[in-house]
């Protein structure tokens, strides 16, 4: 009776001891791994995707803004990038005339919460500036990626168009540095992670710290990303 008692117990601390072993949760792979090509998507939460972006220090040497060409008419029917962010993102459409010319229309921008009525009081902002790209990774890209990145309509997150004060006041600042209205900074944060994840972009120290900060108030709910490299 002794031994059976003694053999139970050892049972039931072994039996233990598995469960708390599978009760640890595994130690989650960077988002993107190295295994993953451009065309494949991924979902991940929003936390998840801010730890597995890559720090490093940023360099702006040789940086010029034409080195992303851009606004380019990627399918020729007249409108470029630029008039393609601004109809989509159009609360109310506008009217569309001879050489993609806009008349009417309702937009609301979300830097700044101003309602816009006038297609050209609007920029088209890259989320992730040009020079923050480049600062951040695609100062090695190819000409061709830079192109793709200044031009990216696959991803609605990637280009937002916002009153032109609001683009101007943000300028070439990371998120470290500038932010929208408060009631905009999760959506925001989510465009900038989507974005740097997408493009496989670093991020240096203090930009991290914040999106870390910021991501602890925001729900972490799942992202679907589509990598474009």
């Amino acid at each position: 009776m002794i031994t059976t008692n003694w053999w139970r117990r050892g049972a039931t601390a072994l039996t233990a001891a598995a469960l708390a072993l599978l009760a640890v949760p595994a130690q989650a792979a960077p988002v993107p791994t190295a295994a993953h090509r451009a065309g494949e998507t991924l979902t991940v939460p929003l936390l998840e995707a801010i730890e597995a972006l890559p720090v490093a220090d940023e360099d702006r040497t040789g940086y010029v803004r034409t080195a992303f060409r851009h606004w380019i008419d990627a399918d020729k029917d007249g409108c470029n990038t630029r008039k393609e962010v601004i109809l989509r993102e159009a609360v109310e459409a506008p009217q569309i005339g001879p050489g993609c010319s806009l008349t009417g229309g309702t937009w609301y921008s979300i830097y700044d919460g101003v309602v816009v009525t006038d297609a050209s009081a609007l920029d088209v902002d890259h989320v992730v500036p040009l020079a923050e790209a480049w600062d951040s990774g695609a100062s090695a890209w190819s000409a061709a990626e830079r192109q793709a990145y200044a031009n990216d309509l696959d991803e609605p997150r990637d280009l937002v168009a916002v009153t032109a004060r609001s683009n101007r006041s943000k300028s070439d600042k990371d998120i470290a540095e500038w932010r929208p209205i408060e009631e905009e900074t999760c959506d925001y944060l989510t465009r900038w992670t989507v974005s740097k994840t997408r493009w496989r972009q670093s991020v240096d120290t203090k930009e991290k710290t914040v999106l870390r900060d910021l991501g602890a108030t925001c729900p972490n709910e799942p992202l679907t990303i589509t990598l474009a490299r």
